[in-house]
């Protein structure tokens, strides 16, 4: 009662005090509009990742002691022979000393050829020689690169600084993640768009390439390609404009749902940039998203007052009517939506929260507009008389009225409800188990989130194939006591561990100070291999590693934290998840209180992290979803039928898209996790409209058949045109240059259309059952 009371004042205030309504809508437009065009792209690093995975707190813990997953490689290649010629070396040391100026470079971990880090030792008569693999003096002749090329040989770093083949040389760079010119938060894509303009456009020319990785230069890379979401947003625009022109057969009708629904998404830029963030380019489709769910709430807007209108009702009382009916139903859909993507909040992921945020802070504007806005709008619009005619041929005439809704209408039958039950049980079995084999992580070689033949992966393929070592490593850090590098038993320990994890399937190779202990040693001994084992007094251990400076990233300044770093063959999930679970059997035997093996740092550390909390977040979040909607659909209908014949099809629908998952080998990653909880949000729209027509004509006596009959002639022409249309809008993203966008817009469009067919065909069905004496 009192919410009805509520709806009745809210309405009359709204419609009579048009002008005012208009005026404060269209002063929150221009201010916000304003501030939208302040919007920016923002990405950082540790946005991706779990901060408060214990994997990712000993990655923060000694990330200044061997730098970060956050890295720049960078390979000089020439494509005309090796790199022992001037023009070669001339433009490495341009490579080196651009990289090492570029603001938010780390330059203490600045790495190549020209590093006074990159040192060779050899043994000689008198004891050991050594210095930098570049001497100061180093010029360019032939006697010059003849040195250099002895000294890279004798300091083993063919394969890592110096490819297999000598035709490319590495240079390495670790990111902070506040610029130290500014204090501020490093401005990854400027950074990646230095890299590009200052580096590989300055320096690559003729027979000499320039191949850049890290995630700084991916995110680059994935902002460019974010550019065609604008395109994309232009055809999703004009696509829906024609089928909802088609449908309404006025072009002010068309134009007004969709104008509302821009300002939805205008009004969620402005908020973001008030509130203080920018727009991810791993979240820069949710605006879309925005669009579309405020197309389709604006179509069934649209859809009520045409047909008071066709009843005779002038502009004003249609609107009014409309929004009396459709404020209910569409504002519970609307919140679950909202209530669905909050839940993305109980993510730790800084990327995942923010979507939770901009895409909920969006779906909730639309309260506003589409259902506020729009129908006072619509109330000042003047039907002419062929207007009005055309609406009255489109209501009596329409031939989904005519033909479709009445032949879909069997389904409400007993018989074949019960049919569509059977085969909706089978499809939900098969769906369910081939879910099961559902991968957490990337299934693909390379940054998922590009095409396999973008730049980026290419130059990834190609340093892979070049370098010995592999982009892909993990680091295992043996956390110990200080100065603990001299005793036997603690590099001991850790060489068996190495050993161990060498040889699980996966790991190419490891490297860790034990390994260059014992080489160091054996150096000592003549070279002789008898002696490259571990010297078991501490005068001996001090001389082995005196030479391993900390800038090896092997161990830190006291020594009370060295990493066992293990290249790895990619970074596929099942490869991480072998790995991961060896490394934590192997840790539990070899830990004692001297000394503790952690995991992780380095890239793969990070993408372990990850897929741990992504997979751990998955059932949670799905709970939280279901249990926002359930929770709603049981306060708006206050009926368990009514709510579990919402909640089963999109269930189903949910479980049927982790299938197509599996079968289209998608992995569930960051960027497909909160696909499923936009989904159930979206998905649940459809059901709501359709059952609240239903619902209020069976209060009215009316049996299920005619009330479904009557639901389909009401609303059904609207969620079926607003299912394909969004469909064939987020279809257009199969041409996108990003294929993390192309794999969402394959999940959406599944989505989009099965919940809508979900809605139309199984509702009614478990309807049947469950209303049996209607």
């Amino acid at each position: 009662m009192i919410v009805k009371q509520f709806l009745d004042m809210l309405e009359r205030n709204l419609f009579r005090f048009r002008f005012t309504v208009l005026g404060i809508f269209l002063f929150i437009t221009g201010y916000l509009l304003a501030q939208a065009t302040n919007i920016r792209l923002d990405a950082s690093f540790e946005k991706n990742i779990p901060l408060q995975h214990s994997y990712m707190q000993t990655y923060l813990k000694h990330q200044n002691d061997f730098g970060g997953a956050n890295n720049v490689l960078i390979s000089v290649c020439n494509s005309e022979g090796d790199i022992f010629n001037e023009s070669f070396f001339n433009t490495l040391k341009g490579v080196h000393d651009q990289l090492f100026f570029i603001p938010g470079v780390n330059r203490t971990l600045v790495n190549s050829l020209y590093s006074p880090s990159t040192r060779f030792v050899e043994v000689v008569e008198d004891g050991f020689a050594g210095g930098p693999v570049i001497p100061a003096d180093f010029q360019a002749t032939e006697q010059g690169l003849a040195t250099v090329k002895s000294n890279i040989e004798k300091a083993g770093i063919v394969g890592s600084v110096v490819s297999d083949d000598y035709s490319c040389a590495m240079v390495k760079a670790s990111l902070m993640e506040i610029n130290p010119d500014t204090g501020e938060k490093l401005d990854t894509l400027k950074l990646a768009k230095q890299l590009e303009d200052e580096i590989r456009g300055k320096y690559e020319k003729d027979n000499i390439s320039i191949h850049i990785i890290g995630f700084a230069k991916m995110v680059g890379d994935i902002a460019d390609g974010a550019k065609g979401v604008v395109t994309f947003f232009a055809i999703a625009i004009a696509i829906t404009a024609v089928m909802v022109y088609l449908f309404c057969n006025s072009i002010t009708l068309t134009i007004l749902p969709i104008v509302c629904s821009l300002i939805a998404v205008i009004w969620q830029m402005g908020l973001l940039t008030l509130l203080g963030f920018g727009l991810d380019p791993m979240s820069i489709l949710v605006p879309f998203l925005v669009f579309a769910i405020g197309v389709s709430h604006g179509v069934q807007m649209i859809n009520a007052i045409s047909k008071e209108v066709a009843h005779g009702a002038h502009a004003k009382q249609a609107a009014q009517t409309a929004f009396r009916r459709l404020l209910l139903p569409g504002g519970i859909a609307l919140l679950s939506d909202t209530v669905g993507f909050l839940t993305l909040l109980a993510i730790d992921i800084g990327i995942i929260r923010e979507l939770a945020i901009t895409a909920s802070l969006g779906v909730g504007l639309i309260i506003f507009t589409n259902l506020v806005l729009l129908p006072v709008l619509v109330s000042f619009v003047r039907f002419d008389q062929q207007a009005l005619q055309q609406i009255e041929r489109n209501a009596d005439h329409k031939l989904m009225n005519r033909i479709l809704w009445k032949k879909a209408a069997f389904v409400s039958s007993p018989k074949a409800a019960g049919v569509i039950l059977a085969v909706t049980a089978v499809m939900f079995v098969w769906g369910l188990y081939q879910s099961q084999k559902l991968k957490i992580g990337d299934l693909h070689a390379g940054a998922p989130a590009l095409h396999q033949d973008s730049r980026y992966n290419q130059d990834t393929f190609l340093i892979t194939d070049k370098y010995a070592i592999s982009v892909d490593y993990m680091s295992v850090v043996a956390e110990t006591y200080s100065d603990s590098c001299i005793n036997h038993d603690v590099l001991s320990t850790m060489d068996e561990m190495q050993w161990r994890l060498e040889n699980i399937d996966g790991v190419q190779s490891a490297v860790s100070l034990a390994t260059v202990a014992k080489k160091v040693n054996s150096n000592f001994n003549e070279g002789n291999k008898r002696w490259q084992v571990l010297p078991r007094n501490s005068s001996s251990l001090v001389q082995a590693i005196a030479l391993v400076p900390t800038t090896s990233g092997l161990l830190n300044t006291d020594c009370s934290a060295m990493p066992i770093i293990l290249f790895m063959e990619d970074h596929k999930a099942e490869t991480i998840e072998r790995v991961v679970a060896a490394v934590k059997e192997n840790t539990a035997e070899l830990n004692t209180d001297d000394i503790q093996f952690k995991l992780a740092s380095g890239p793969v550390g990070v993408m372990a992290a990850t897929n741990e909390a992504v997979a751990e977040a998955q059932l949670p979040m799905m709970l939280y979803v279901y249990a926002a909607v359930t929770l709603l659909c049981l306060i708006s209908f206050r009926s368990i039928r009514a709510t579990i014949v919402i909640i089963v099809p999109l269930y189903v629908v949910s479980t049927l898209a982790q299938a197509l998952m599996t079968y289209l080998d998608i992995g569930l990653t960051v960027s497909t996790l909160p696909v499923i909880a936009l989904g159930v949000g979206i998905g649940v729209d459809y059901g709501i409209y359709i059952l609240s027509t239903m619902s209020s004509r069976i209060k009215r006596g009316e049996t299920m058949a005619q009330a479904y009959l009557g639901a389909l002639k009401e609303r059904g022409s609207a969620v079926l045109i607003t299912g394909v249309t969004l469909a064939i809008g987020v279809s257009t993203w199969f041409f996108s240059d990003l294929k993390f966008q192309v794999d969402m817009g394959i999940l959406l469009t599944f989505m989009f259309l099965v919940n809508m067919l979900a809605a139309i065909i199984i509702l009614p069905a478990l309807s049947t059952f469950l209303w049996r004496k209607n």
